[in-house]
């Protein structure tokens, strides 16, 4: 008998350590993802506004551009700006107080996004007008819709619009949207932002090179890649005929002897000459 009872002041024991372990060791929960934002009805959206058990108050219709739609026993009722649970219940309580409906429940489901809209234009694969239909929409989400940046297109990009009531422009170095920054320069858009792709910066080689012609200036390119990026020289081509024709700061043309480690920049004029010998 005395054993047995041994036996289960051990196994008590053993379990309130496994369970102080378990509590002292055990990792914290993770915390819980902040949901997105809703998308924000506006005006010229189309929506569908269901009202259970009661399909004549069910209807289709499109929001004003004084931000208000025509609802059955209602009349106006503005939903721009709100959230659709927002607008659910707005209905809802109007129905309700009105005595119309006893216990409502309404639903609207966003048919077509015309409001809430951004512009892309320049140098992207699919330029023109795209809807926002979450309040979260970033740079990047635009760009990935428009087919993102075409060959040509520049790395900087440019976004124009309003903010709280002010002009905002902010210019956007893409390759930094995916540092430690990604937040800040990743910037969220709103109704009627105008993004802008430039045209990336050129520079132009000719004479004894394969493929002469204009090309893509990347960043840091040296006169050796420039070379190398046009197919290198002829046979009838020397380095030591290789000129650079550059722009100065008063508009004038400057004609430079460079090393092949040379930075070239926007609109340089790569000649390379002719071995005489």
């Amino acid at each position: 008998m005395r054993s047995i009872q041994t036996l289960k002041r051990v196994l008590a024991g053993l379990a309130m350590v496994l369970m102080s372990g378990l509590v002292v060791g055990q990792a914290p929960p993770p915390a819980a993802t902040a949901a997105p934002p809703e998308y924000k009805l506006a005006a010229g959206d189309s929506v569908r506004i269901t009202v259970f058990q009661n399909p004549d108050l069910s209807i289709e219709t499109r929001i004003a551009e004084s931000g208000s739609i025509s609802f059955p026993l209602l009349g106006a009722v503005k939903l721009a700006g709100l959230t659709t649970a927002q607008g659910e219940k707005l209905i809802a309580d109007g129905l309700k107080s009105g005595n119309f409906v006893k216990a409502p429940q309404v639903s609207i489901v966003v048919a077509t996004v015309r409001g809430n809209q951004v512009s892309v234009l320049g140098q992207v694969l699919r330029p023109g007008r795209y809807p926002i239909e979450t309040a979260e929409m970033r740079l990047t989400d635009l760009l990935a819709l428009a087919g993102g940046i075409s060959p040509t297109g520049a790395d900087v990009v440019t976004v124009v619009g309003k903010r709280n009531n002010k002009p905002f422009r902010f210019e956007v170095d893409l390759p930094t949207v995916f540092g430690p920054d990604r937040t800040t320069n990743d910037v969220l858009l709103q109704n009627e932002d105008v993004v802008w792709v430039d045209r990336a910066p050129m520079f132009f080689v000719y004479g004894e090179v394969q493929r002469p012609g204009a090309l893509r200036l990347e960043r840091g390119l040296t006169l050796m890649r420039a070379l190398a990026t046009a197919g290198g020289l002829t046979q009838r081509g020397t380095e030591k005929g290789i000129r650079v024709h550059r722009r100065g700061p008063d508009g004038k043309v400057q004609i430079l002897t460079p090393g092949l480690e040379e930075v070239l920049r926007a609109d340089d004029v790569v000649y390379v000459r002719e071995s005489l010998f």
